[in-house]
């Protein structure tokens, strides 16, 4: 049984996601998951965490492509991985199927599986689809990032550089309010300003190193 998840921030865009942390192998040693938001918070609960204990094991089921294609089959918008990552091959191949197989809605994956060679072909075609914006997610959270299409985090809206469009959730009490710059492909780079407790703290940490 598919189990989808609504993140109050995307105004009502569905996601489908994992448990961060055992599922990311792409963020061992990345500066911006230190302060990883699915690590606390309301994701701690039983009830936020099940579904996506759940989806650990559903994803292997034959039926799970055909499944999710009739779940979003009234989505215009839809997120892979509010929390976790693609960390196995044979679910990247599956999540690239449902975004082939539903050309009426724009995906949004953000991911560290770039890191490993052998996510590279799928990942590529996952990236060449044009109802997919694939974004590689920076370990920095100082506006680091790499060249190709992604995302980062900034310590303030002023260290923004050129080029890259700021997520201006932060104005808006974490709210996209509309905005759908993460699906659009001909926006390169997604700026996000360094927010929380445990962020704040690696930030001023990193800041203090290289004054």
């Amino acid at each position: 049984m598919v189990k989808l998840s609504i993140t109050s921030k995307l105004d009502g865009i569905r996601s489908w996601s994992l448990q961060a942390g055992e599922t990311c192998p792409g963020a061992i040693g990345a500066a911006a998951c230190a302060g990883c938001y699915a690590m606390g918070g309301n994701y701690r609960y039983p009830n936020v965490k099940a579904p996506r204990i759940h989806n650990r094991e559903d994803w292997k089921r034959d039926a799970w492509v055909d499944d999710m294609v009739k779940a979003l089959d009234s989505d215009r918008y839809f997120r892979w991985f509010d929390s976790g990552d693609a960390y196995s091959l044979a679910l990247a191949e599956k999540i690239l199927e449902v975004m082939k197989r539903t050309p009426w809605l724009k995906h949004w994956i953000p991911t560290r599986m770039g890191k490993f060679a052998k996510f590279a072909p799928v990942l590529s075609r996952m990236a060449s689809l044009d109802n997919v914006s694939l974004r590689f997610s920076s370990d920095s959270i100082m506006g680091e990032y790499r060249p190709e299409h992604g995302s980062t985090i900034f310590p303030t809206i002023d260290h923004v550089t050129h080029g890259v469009k700021p997520c201006l959730a932060y104005e808006s009490e974490g709210k996209c309010n509309g905005c759908r710059s993460c699906w659009d492909k001909s926006v390169p780079v997604i700026g996000y300003i360094a927010h929380g407790k445990t962020m704040l703290k690696h930030v001023r940490i990193a800041m203090e190193s290289i004054s």
